[in-house]
């Protein structure tokens, strides 16, 4: 029988988001299978929520780190650095597991510092894209391969993230695996359209729904579909735009959508519990995912498994689960009017939205079920170990 793992997942921030929810569904799956599992999170204000408030996994240890932040600030940098290499070598894991950029440049380096046996990361969307200053990309590649040096092996959440970062010179391919992001899909292709949910919100009976479940926040495309927006209504009076989410950039949204008058087809559902999602997804007729950066959107995964196609752009891994014509539709990425073309063309076609959504349904349901995901990482943390003791035994020789 397997021996039993002290396992240790760090994460900079637990907001109500894909990397965050990927981190606890792994940390639910080996705490089920009898290991210790402790999580160090720095601290998560702010309108993006506390996903630990409403799904901390029971026998999980929590430890957190003030000074480990998002943005980059050298003194905060290097006392969390300093913190994570004593609370590693007092504590002696098995396996370190490091989640996003920040989190997972330190926590590496602080991990070998310690001479941990097994430490691996996991790239849930690349620090390092288009649409940011030269300057810091370089930055962060150059971080990222200092940290891939420090590392035993890096899953991603799809294929393009192992593309970039080897095209960049991250580390070499071998060093990379696939994992897709686990999700309880069960709820989403249980879900059913709830008539007093939809009363709540204001949705009128009849009218067709575009939904987008993301942060407000730079990069997620509210921007896009907010412009796109008066042709959608032109084409289609009736249709209700449902935002589920919140963020800075919510000021500045509702005000835009108050300029084009259009305040009566927005609805803003604000932050909703992860495991409420489904209820939201079911009132959709499509989704609009429109984010700049991601890595593999569980949005688009999401409302796929509640047979809602997806209109995106074919950006990072989103073209490995909204397949063009088939469980969706690709656009050029902020060209506006190429999104409320294929919105509306789907709003007026319900057989076609009905056949992408059965299509994407049978895609989600084989590749992301978070059981699968955590057996994959559980035997993963074995074969690595395996693999660190043959060394040692090799070079004691």
């Amino acid at each position: 029988m397997p021996r039993k793992l002290s396992i240790c997942h760090v994460i900079t921030r637990m907001i109500i988001g894909g990397a965050q929810e990927n981190t606890l569904y792994t940390i639910q799956g080996h705490l089920e299978k009898g290991h210790q599992v402790t999580l160090i999170t720095g601290e998560s204000p702010g309108p993006e929520g506390n996903l630990l408030q409403n799904s901390c996994p029971p026998g999980m240890k929590l430890l957190e780190i003030p000074e480990l932040i998002r943005a980059i600030n050298p003194v905060k940098d290097f006392l969390a650095y300093r913190k994570l290499v004593k609370i590693f070598r007092e504590q002696k894991f098995d396996v370190v597991h490091t989640h996003a950029s920040k989190a997972g440049i330190l926590g590496r380096l602080a991990a070998d510092k310690a001479k941990i046996p097994f430490i691996v990361h996991t790239v849930h969307g690349q620090a390092f894209h288009p649409y940011q200053a030269a300057w810091k990309n370089g930055l962060y590649i150059a971080l990222e391969k200092l940290a891939a040096r420090h590392c035993h092996k890096i899953y991603a959440v799809a294929q393009a993230m192992i593309d970039q970062a080897v095209e960049a010179r991250v580390a070499p391919r071998r060093k990379y695996r696939v994992v897709y992001s686990g999700m309880d899909l069960q709820a989403f292709m249980n879900a059913r359209p709830d008539p007093e949910l939809r009363q709540k919100l204001g949705i009128p009976e009849g009218a067709p729904v575009v939904g987008k479940i993301a942060r407000i926040f730079e990069l997620k495309g509210y921007e896009t579909l907010v412009d796109a927006a008066p042709a959608i209504v032109e084409a289609v009076p009736d249709v209700r735009f449902l935002l589920v989410g919140d963020g800075i950039l919510r000021p500045a949204i509702e005000q835009r959508i108050s300029q084009l008058g259009l305040q009566e087809h927005f609805v803003f559902a604000g932050l909703v519990p992860p495991q409420e999602v489904c209820r939201y997804t079911a009132l959709m007729d499509v989704l609009a995912h429109l984010s700049l950066r991601e890595g593999l959107p569980r949005t688009a995964v999401q409302a796929l498994a509640s047979s809602v196609p997806v209109v995106a752009y074919p950006l990072d891994g989103t073209p490995e689960v909204v397949l063009d014509g088939i469980t969706g539709c690709l656009c050029e990425p902020e060209n506006t009017s190429e999104v409320a073309e294929r919105i509306i063309s789907l709003l007026k076609d319900p057989a076609l939205r009905l056949k992408m959504g059965q299509n994407g349904q049978q895609l989600v349901r084989k590749l992301f079920d978070w059981h699968l995901m955590a057996d994959i990482l559980e035997q993963e943390y074995f074969q690595g170990l395996q693999i660190a003791q043959d060394d040692t035994e090799k070079n004691s020789r």
